[in-house]
C-alpha cells in the first residue's frame, strides 16, 4: 500500500507484504532450501513485512524511507533508498472490459542488511576457510503503484 500526495511526499504512507512462500532463484533445490528453517523457515514465517515510519526527500527523484522489516518475525528498523523512476499512462482491462488507462508509477528501492539481525544465520565453510553465505544481504525491490481515483 502506498498512499502519496505528491507536494507533500514526506507524508506518505508506505505499507508492503512479500510471500515469502514464493522465492524464486531458478533452482529447486536451493528454493527448497531458501524455504526451510535454516533460513527464512517459511512454514512458521510465511511473510515479510515493512511498514514506513519516514520519509526524507533528498533530492529531487530521490527519497530515504524508513521503517521496520519484519523477516522471521524478527522487526528492524532499515532505511531503504528510493529513487523515483516517473509515471505513464497504460490500458487496463477488468473482466473483458477497457477501463480506459490508468496512470503508474514506478520506485526503485534498495537496503542492505545483516541477515544475522533477522534470525538468518545458517552457514556453512568452504575450502581455505571461506563461508557460503555473506551476513550482508542487498534488498532490492521494484514497485509499480496504480492511480486510485
Amino acid at each position: 500500500m502506498l498512499e502519496v500526495d505528491p507536494d507533500k511526499p514526506e507524508e506518505a504512507r508506505v505499507e508492503a507484504t512479500v510471500d515469502a512462500t514464493q522465492v524464486f532463484t531458478g533452482q529447486p533445490q536451493s528454493d527448497a532450501h531458501l524455504r526451510s528453517a535454516d533460513f527464512f523457515d517459511v512454514e512458521h514465517h510465511p511473510t515479510w513485512t515493512f511498514v514506513g515510519s519516514r520519509i526524507q526527500q533528498v533530492s529531487g527523484t530521490g527519497f530515504e524511507v524508513t521503517g521496520d522489516l519484519t523477516v522471521r518475525g524478527v522487526a528492524r528498523p532499515v532505511t531503504f533508498d528510493v529513487t523515483y523512476l516517473g509515471q505513464w499512462d497504460t490500458p487496463w482491462w477488468e473482466e473483458g472490459r477497457d477501463l480506459g488507462p490508468r496512470r503508474r508509477a514506478g520506485l526503485a528501492a534498495m537496503t542492505r542488511i545483516n541477515r544475522h539481525d533477522f534470525a538468518v544465520s545458517w552457514n556453512d565453510v568452504v575450502d581455505r576457510g571461506g563461508v557460503v553465505v555473506s551476513p550482508m544481504v542487498d534488498v532490492t525491490v521494484g514497485v509499480e503503484a496504480v492511480l486510485v481515483q
